[in-house]
Formats: structure tokens, sequence, C-alpha cells
């Protein structure tokens, strides 16, 4: 009874410091003053966002049943400051069993924990249970680009106000555009899409290893011929012809996610992981794919990007140790 009763305690303690942060959250959203002095802006923005949010200063997460892949994309999320900022303005559900099955609440508080924690991490168990009410499992090795799509949707559909369903739809979603052209009539058609990460493949498609980053880039929007048993029908030839396909990358999000496909089926129908050396830069420059403002790697991150290079792989790596989602944030013009 007495540990039921000290964790209760400390519920009601997240959620009562929860509350008097999403009020100074409300506080600065409704502030217009424009000569307010640096300093006291900053004090104001570390009350309303935490230490972690503007600092990296909030403490990890223990691994509960293979959860290894959950805790780097929470972190992925909670360090993101424009995501927190979303996140403090949810509407709180009203009774504690909505709250326990509610994501974007169970992660809010989660984040609390991890800002206000005296210990070294703190464990992500009562979002691992909400999120298990959802078919994501404990105990099992997760897709990272998957879970990801899983846990963004799950954050989407559960948020009830419409504006921060935009603001999070603004802050991750990539818009493309996907070009065919007839190569006997020059007929066109043109289609947008959006998507939450940019796959890019690291082999080409002689099975080529491609070298770095940007080469990856270039191949996703290098156009390509359908020829053969991938020919397209053409209404105005009235038959199926060679068509042009090219995809145009049209707007990029302030969170840019990339997805680099290390995992592909061989002929045995295995899955095999592909580790070898692909380096990615820190700044990430757009400007020879299209005219957009480039984007760059958080500039305040506490790892050294020394650490980070130890992620491009190396054939003889084990599969762990090769970055797998690459998460860019855009430069705000000057």
């Amino acid at each position: 009874m007495g540990q039921r009763s000290g964790r209760q305690e400390r519920s009601k303690k997240l959620e009562l410091a929860l509350s008097e942060t999403m009020k100074a959250e409300a506080e600065v959203q409704n502030n217009k003053e424009e000569d307010e002095e640096p300093k006291a802006k900053d004090q104001r923005l570390t009350s309303v966002f935490g230490v972690a949010d503007l600092k990296n200063e909030a403490i990890g997460l223990y691994n509960v049943g293979q959860s290894c892949c959950l805790n780097s994309l929470l972190q992925v999320f909670l360090m993101n400051i424009r995501f927190t900022g979303i996140l403090r303005r949810i509407t709180v559900p009203p009774h504690a069993a909505q709250k326990r099955r509610n994501v974007p609440y169970q992660m809010l508080l989660l984040l609390e924990e991890m800002q206000c924690g005296k210990r070294k991490a703190v464990s992500p168990t009562a979002l691992a249970c909400c999120l298990s009410v959802y078919r994501v499992k404990l105990f099992v090795q997760h897709d990272a680009a998957q879970l990801f799509l899983t846990l963004w949707n799950l954050i989407k559909r559960q948020m009830k106000k419409p504006q921060l369903v935009e603001e999070l739809n603004d802050l991750y979603t990539i818009c493309v555009q996907e070009h065919l052209a007839c190569q006997k009539c020059s007929s066109e058609s043109k289609r947008n899409s959006s998507m939450l990460t940019l796959p890019l493949p690291v082999l080409d498609s002689s099975s080529h290893v491609l070298k770095t980053l940007e080469d990856c880039l270039q191949y996703f929007f290098h156009p390509e011929v359908l020829t053969d048993n991938n020919m397209c029908y053409c209404e105005q030839c009235g038959r199926k012809t060679p068509f042009l396909q090219s995809m145009k990358l049209v707007h990029l999000p302030q969170t840019l996610t990339i997805h680099l496909k290390r995992f592909c089926f061989e002929k045995s129908a295995d899955i095999h992981k592909l580790s070898h050396y692909l380096p990615f830069p820190q700044d990430l420059d757009f400007n020879s794919v299209l005219t957009e403002n480039q984007c760059q790697a958080d500039d305040n991150e506490k790892v050294s990007w020394d650490d980070v290079k130890c992620t491009y792989g190396h054939s003889n790596l084990h599969w762990g140790e090769t970055a797998y989602l690459l998460i860019y944030m855009k430069k705000h013009p000057q």
C-alpha cells in the first residue's frame, strides 16, 4: 500500500507541475509585448519550456523490455523545442482512464519527469503501457521508421485542437510532386503527395553502394525512364508507352526526418542489413536539389559531431551501430 500510495503521490505532483507549466505557456502565448529584455525573455522561456527544451539538460530513459528504439524516438520528439511547444498546449483528458490511454498526455508527463527528476534516468513504463493499448508491444525489436510513423499518427489523432494538428503537420510533413511524362507524345501528369520521412535508398538500381547522403538524395530525385514491364498507359496514345518519372521536393518542413533504407530482402526472402560506411553532413544544403532554404542540424547538441560520425557505418560493425533515421532542423532565413 505504501509503494502504491507513493506512486499516486508522485503522479499527483507531476500533474500539478504540468498544470502550472501549461498555465505559464498560456501566459507566454498571450503576451504581445515586444520590448521585453532578452535576459527576462530567456528566464521566462526556461520557466515555461523547462531546462531540457532549451539546454538539453533532461535525464535519460531506462530500457524497459527492449525499448531502446522507443526511447531513442521519444528523445527525438521531446528534445525538439517546437514539438514540446505543441505538446504543452494539448487538451488534458478529464478522466483518469482517458489519461492512461492518451499518448500526447503520457508523453507530456514523461517530459516533465525527465526534466524534474533527480535520478540518472526515468522509466517510460506508463507511456509504454499506454502504447500497448494501440498494439505497440514491449519485448519486440521494432523498426525505427515504422515506429516513428505509428507514434506520430497516434499523437496527431489524439490531439483535439485543429490548430495543434496543423502545427504538427507543418513541423514534420514533407511535400513532394511526382511527374510522369509520356516519351511518345510528351503528355504530362503531376500528383502532389506528402510524407513524414524521406526514404532514401543506400544502393542504386545496379546494387552499387551510394557513398554519401548527398549521393542518396541525388539518386532519389534523379529521373527514371519506365520501360518494358514498367511502362504506363497513356490515354492520349491509347496504349502503354515508356514514361519519364521524376520526383520534385516541393516543401521542406521545419523538422526533416530522413529514413536510410539499410534493410533489403535477399532472394532467400531473408532480411539483410546494409552496414556500409555512409557519411552525412552536420549541415545539409538542399540548394542543389531545389531552391529552398537549407536545413541544418541543431547547433546546441551536447553530443559532439565526432560521436555522431561513429554511426556512419562499416561492413564489420554490428547492426545497432549505424544510423537509420536522420533528423535535420530547418535553418531560419537571416
